[in-house]
């Protein structure tokens, strides 16, 4: 197979595959038949494409080609067990229409699967395992990583989750406008995880995933179509804003440039705009909920000229209400980082003592990484140092490694 086909099949895998399952999944009523399918279809595709040419439309290939292969392994497994043959005729049956790939279609059906996913009848770590699992393609480590937990753990959830699911026949299908409401909760967190993935990889080489964050924002642009309600609007414009400021969150050669030290001028005007109004709408309706606080924040720097000038008073102030309406440790760790830049460097770290004090984020590079900033701001070089070192024992990203072991270098040489 030459370069150019590999290539091409490479970056069609990675646009289209979790669409194509999605459809799948719809067309044959199994999570794993249609894993295995979309698996078929693109081992069919690299002996085919290379010879036959790439076809008119790669996506309705794919699902076409993985139906018949999951209608074909149905029908080899009949022989253990008669009842598959029936299914098998069943999935036959269905009318050509069913495999409309069109661009509403694939919309439908992506939707339909991340609501079959968050299913109050699934626990609401299972729900959002399982949707980032099957809807998005995160490896099971990168749902691990998201949940600061075992890759072990998460697998054995997902496989429960699809029993679940099998088991007591939950639907494939979007719920009803009377149910939307109380499903919605789940899906928002699915989709902000699922960003946050692309906005800040938790693993490898790459410090973004542009494929996952531009997947998070078409999905947070469903919702609204779906639903506009002014947390989902708050959702989405939590994204924009942060997904405004990509082009400045990394320089040439992959190192990464804090918030601070970013060139505002390349932050991408259009998203601030739609997100700083989107911000609004949610604001005005009184009620929002904790996306909307985080987008307010969002806009709060994406409207400010410079760090310096940042109106971090304010800043600290929506913090506040965010920790009254979704208290977390996380939440503290941010809050403490905005009042040392309000009170100083020595009162953030005592709030961040405080959290560490409490065994809360113990496992978390970030807090080490924020404690040991501000301890170099304040001079304590050797408090520094250490929480440098404990943050790099515990990160998995490449380029945020290096950035924090330039820091700890540039420490250790003033020793």
């Amino acid at each position: 197979m030459s370069g150019h086909f590999q290539q091409t099949i490479e970056q069609i895998y990675r646009t289209e595959s979790r669409r194509v399952l999605a459809t799948l999944i719809r067309l044959l009523g199994d999570f794993d038949l249609a894993e295995e399918a979309l698996h078929d279809a693109f081992v069919v595709a690299l002996e085919k494409w290379p010879l036959d040419g790439l076809p008119r439309n790669p996506r309705a290939w794919l699902v076409s080609t993985g139906r018949f292969r999951a209608i074909d392994t149905l029908r080899k497994r009949a022989r253990f067990n008669a009842a598959l043959d029936k299914i098998a005729d069943a999935i036959e049956r269905e009318d050509q229409e069913a495999e409309d790939t069109g661009e509403q279609a694939i919309a439908d059906d992506r939707l339909r699967l991340i609501f079959t996913c968050c299913h109050p009848a699934l626990s609401p770590d299972a729900q959002i395992a399982l949707t980032l699992r099957e809807v998005c393609g995160l490896t099971t480590e990168e749902v691990a990583s998201a949940f600061l937990t075992r890759p072990t753990a998460i697998a054995q959830r997902i496989v429960r989750a699809k029993a679940k699911i099998r088991d007591a026949r939950i639907p494939y299908e979007i719920p009803s406008r009377d149910d939307l409401a109380s499903r919605m909760d789940s899906v928002l967190q699915v989709v902000y995880l699922v960003f946050n993935e692309g906005y800040s990889a938790s693993a490898g080489e790459s410090v973004v995933r542009q494929d996952l964050s531009s997947d998070a924002i078409r999905l947070g642009r469903l919702l609204i179509e779906l639903m506009p309600e002014p947390e989902v609007k708050g959702l989405l414009a939590l994204m924009l804003l942060h997904e405004s400021r990509r082009p400045a969150r990394v320089s040439n050669d992959g190192e990464i440039i804090l918030l601070e030290d970013q060139d505002r001028g390349k932050w991408n005007k259009d998203q601030i705009s739609e997100g700083v109004d989107l911000v609004q709408q949610a604001l005005q309706s009184k009620r929002f909920g904790p996306f909307t606080i985080q987008a307010a924040i969002a806009a709060v720097h994406a409207e400010s000229e410079s760090s310096e000038k940042t109106d971090w008073y304010q800043i600290v102030g929506l913090y506040d209400v965010l920790f009254k309406i979704e208290p977390s440790p996380v939440v503290e760790l941010n809050r403490a980082v905005a009042v040392a830049m309000c009170d100083g460097p020595e009162a953030g770290i005592d709030l961040i003592n405080s959290i560490l004090a409490r065994r809360e984020l113990a496992e978390y590079h970030l807090i080490y990484a924020a404690k040991a900033d501000l301890c170099r701001r304040a001079g304590r070089r050797q408090e520094a140092i250490d929480a440098y070192s404990r943050a790099l024992k515990m990160v998995k990203q490449e380029p945020e490694r290096k950035f924090l072991q330039r820091r700890l270098d540039e420490l250790s040489v003033h020793l």
